[in-house]
């Protein structure tokens, strides 16, 4: 095998030169310029929703989302502790607590046992969440749809319509995931809570190098965020501001890039599909390990494939195995450390971490790049099967 197979980088086969060339030689280039709104749009459209605004990060989205949504000092907010950390931190930009729950077998936050807290934890009096231990204001969820895998939903949403909870739907790796059935049926990851944050960093499914962006159930709250995210600039010829803002715009050379990625996600997806259709075969009867699936009813982009380690019978660690594999010229990534156990978060509340532990240390994420080539995938395939039949033995 030659070459080195990466994990998961950007595909630029369509227009993006031609689009980015083109802002280029109309000189819009910062956060103003006709590619912004065009891919404002364009997300709408794909989405089926009335309004997005682009942003600088699917974190800025996030952010935005939780200012949004009146998120306070002392206020918590339920988190993951299974997800990038890019989730939660933006909690404490607001100064306001995580209290981080356990993941279900989809690696998605665990539906039941958010339902549990807010009903054993919390006392529910005139609308408002309070947590019985500290007294605190419980007033938002981020549920995170992990891999593109989509979470529950129906579950989630039941349990925070009860409490008066807000709805973040961190949909940055589920661009294209949507219900194919149930009450949702047709509604794409990010269109379901109160307000849907995307991302576009270089391994996401479609990319602007960096990018974000954000929707919401009222077209007029997107309005306010894309005014919050322009530095809330009521004049722009005499700079009058009557908000305190951020600089959380995209940029219009980022847009073009989005705009032609665009053009490429339902093949995009498609070539995932097939990607992880062929992994599926590969793995199949491996006893030492199992490519994870993704949630019945749902219509998946497949944005990361996920490789469960029978870790009772392989006699090394996850960073040995990567680096094995790395000799090898495969890059992999284990899943990400809980975040729970940071240093910054050490001391919140983390509500029966269970699953979290066993995913965590036990998840390999494989080659998933949109131009992987089959051959490359059976290499792939072939390479872990051999790895970890050969620390089996040992």
């Amino acid at each position: 095998m030659e070459g080195f197979i990466p994990l998961s980088i950007p595909n630029f086969e369509g227009n993006e030169s031609r689009y980015v060339n083109d802002a280029l030689s109309q000189g819009w280039v910062s956060t103003g310029g006709a590619y912004i709104t065009e891919l404002e749009k364009q997300m709408a459209d794909f989405l089926c929703v009335e309004n997005v605004a682009a942003c600088q990060s699917g974190t800025s989205a996030i952010h935005l989302s939780l200012v949004e949504g009146g998120i306070k000092p002392g206020d918590m907010v339920i988190v993951p502790t299974l997800t990038f950390i890019a989730a939660v931190n933006p909690v404490r930009y607001q100064f306001a607590e995580p209290v981080f729950m356990d993941c279900d077998d989809s690696l998605c936050m665990d539906a039941g046992k958010l339902e549990r807290f807010c009903r054993e934890e919390c006392c529910y009096e005139d609308y408002v969440l309070i947590h019985k231990a500290s007294g605190k204001h419980v007033k938002a969820v981020i549920v995170v749809h992990v891999f593109g895998n989509m979470a529950d939903m129906e579950e989630i949403m039941q349990t925070a319509r009860e409490f008066n909870l807000k709805v973040i739907e961190d949909a940055t790796e589920a661009l294209g995931t949507r219900y194919s059935s149930g009450r949702y049926d047709g509604m794409y990851a990010g269109t379901i809570g109160d307000f849907g944050a995307y991302s576009f960093n270089g391994n996401k499914i479609i990319t602007t190098g960096g990018g974000g962006a954000v929707t919401a159930k009222s077209p007029e709250v997107v309005d306010h965020i894309r005014y919050l995210s322009t530095q809330s600039k009521d004049d722009p010829y005499f700079y009058i501001h009557n908000e305190v803002g951020f600089n959380y715009r995209m940029t219009n050379l980022q847009a073009a890039l989005g705009v032609a990625q665009l053009e490429k996600l339902p093949e995009f997806i498609e070539r995932k599909q097939d990607n992880y259709d062929l992994y599926k075969k590969l793995f199949e009867g491996f006893k030492y390990g199992r490519l994870l699936g993704f949630r019945e009813g749902t219509f998946s982009n497949q944005w990361f494939y996920s490789l469960e380690i029978d870790r009772d019978r392989i006699n090394a660690d996850m960073p040995v195995i990567v680096k094995r594999l790395q000799d090898m010229g495969i890059q992999t990534r284990a899943v990400w450390g809980l975040i729970h156990e940071q240093l910054p978060y050490q001391k919140f509340i983390a509500y029966e971490i269970e699953k979290a532990y066993e995913y965590s240390a036990g998840i390999l994420n494989i080659p998933c790049s949109t131009q992987i080539t089959k051959k490359d995938i059976c290499y792939v395939a072939e390479s872990i099967r051999n790895l970890l039949g050969e620390l089996a033995d040992e």
